[in-house]
Order: structure tokens, then sequence, then C-alpha cells
């Protein structure tokens, strides 16, 4: 098993395979971290919450959601997902204007 991988490297290094699935894995970590970087409405909640901006606009529309009980079983969750689930407390109308507040920062 191993001869057949240590070949299969060989032959990935000498296509230049290897080297576009390194840099293909190294353009995903990137992204990835663009993306906590700048979260949108689209974000889990755990990222929107990790960012001090996008968390106090979070707070300013749903007091209390960063000490939430169940944070924990809904922070990978966008809002859009959990709005269902919510009772009421996150509508449209709340996601729209988190929204636009996000979009502020960015100009």
């Amino acid at each position: 098993m191993s001869k057949f991988i240590t070949a299969l490297a060989a032959a990935a290094l000498a296509t230049g395979s290897l080297a576009g699935l390194t840099a293909a894995a190294h353009a995903t970590e990137v992204s990835a971290v663009s993306v906590r970087a700048n979260p949108t409405i689209d974000s889990p909640i755990k990222d929107l919450l990790a960012d001090p901006d996008t968390a106090a606009i979070l707070e300013k529309h749903l007091p209390g959601i960063g000490s939430h009980p169940a944070l924990p079983q809904f922070e990978d969750m966008t809002l859009a997902e959990v709005a269902p689930y919510s009772e009421g407390e996150v509508t449209d109308a709340i996601i729209a204007a988190i929204d636009a507040d996000i979009k502020a920062l960015e100009e």
C-alpha cells in the first residue's frame, strides 16, 4: 500500500498535479479566512458574533443573542436558517435590517 501511495505522489509531482492541489488547498484556506474576516448576512451566527462590529449589530437587533442559552445549538446556522425555529423572534425584517447594517460597515 505504501508503495502505491509513494508512486502516486511521485506521479503527481512529475505531472504538477500535486502543486495544483496544494495551490487549491491554499486558495480554500485563504477564502475561509476572508469569509471569517468579513462576515455577511449569510455567515454562520458564530462568525457574526466573533467580529466585534457585526456582534454589536446582532445585539442591537436581537438583544441577548450572544448569551442565549441555546447558542451552541444554533451558532453554526445562519439567521435565515434560525428564523423558522425562533418563534417569531428572527423575522425577515430583522434579517434585512441586520444585512443593511452589515453592508454599511463596508462603506
